[in-house]
This record gives C-alpha cells, structure tokens and sequence, in this order.
C-alpha cells in the first residue's frame, strides 16, 4: 500500500526507502504516523456516502392505489354486464320466435295542425272563388273601340315619320 511522500525506487533488489514530505527528526516514526493517517483517510473514502440523494421518493398509499380509477372500473364493468344480459334477452327472444322484424308502424299518422290547415285551406278557397266571381261578373271601365282607334293613330303616326339610325360608340 502506498504512502504519502516520496517513494523511492532504486534498481531491482533494492530496498525502498520513505522520503517524507516535510522536514523530520524520525523517519520511521514519521511512516507510522503519515500511514496511520493515510489508513484512516482510505476508511473514511470508503465509507462515504454520496451527496445526491437517488433513491426513488417514498410511495403513498393513497396515491398508488387509485380508488376513484377503481369505482370507475368497477361501474363500467357492471354497465357492460347489464348491456350483454339484454342482447342476451334479445337473441334468446329471437331463437324462441321466428325471428322476424319487429319493426312494423301500426299507427296512423297525426298531425297536430291537420284540422288548422285544413280550415285556412277552405277559407282560402272560397276567398279565392269569390275574387273569381266579381272578376268575372264586372265591366270594364275601359272602351275596347276607343283604346283601338287611339293605337291606329299612333301606328299611323309612326309610319309617317323617318327612322334615324343610331350611331355606336
């Protein structure tokens, strides 16, 4: 084991001999006190603990077991559960009987406005038959002669005057 200081190696078959490091009135003793202290430094390495802590964090019981997760779970199954036995109930219905479709509207269908509309439709109807009659039944305030020989003049007029033609741009 080596110590602190100067070793100093000679040729091989040599003794080694301890250099220390500061000036001494005893080598030997010297060497005992500096391994004494190099031994009780290489103990206290050894037995040093490191200053970062890298254990994992303690664990919680009420953080490692979830109970809402659990509630959660156990309701979701119990739905499931429930779901299967109906369609369970549906297939053995259907194995029993001929297994036709069910699905047929026996009903007739309702309007909640029917009669309303019907009535509006009726009243306007007669309304209309009504506007028909008069119309029918009236006279024209308007001489159909009269409205003919105004357009015969104005045709006439026309004719007699000269067509200019239209310059394009």
């Amino acid at each position: 084991m080596e110590t602190p200081g100067h070793l100093h190696t000679a040729r091989p078959g040599t003794h080694l001999a301890y250099l220390p490091l500061l000036p001494t009135t005893n080598k030997y003793l010297q060497r005992k006190w500096d391994k004494a202290a190099y031994d009780l430094h290489r103990t206290a390495v050894k037995s040093a603990k490191p200053t970062i802590d890298t254990t994992p964090p303690k664990m919680y019981a009420h953080l490692a077991l979830n109970l809402k997760k659990l509630q959660i779970d156990a309701e979701r199954t119990i739905k499931i559960q429930r779901e299967n036995e109906l369609n369970l109930e549906k297939i053995n219905h259907i194995m029993r009987t001929t297994g036709e479709v069910d699905n047929m509207r026996y009903y007739d269908r309702k309007s909640l406005g029917k009669e309303r509309r019907q009535q509006e439709l009726l009243h306007i109807t007669k309304e209309n038959q009504m506007i028909q009659f008069r119309l029918s039944h009236c006279r024209s305030h308007y001489g159909v002669r009269n409205l003919h020989e105004d357009w015969l003049k104005t045709f006439k007029g026309q004719k007699n005057q000269p067509r200019q033609k239209v310059q394009r741009l």
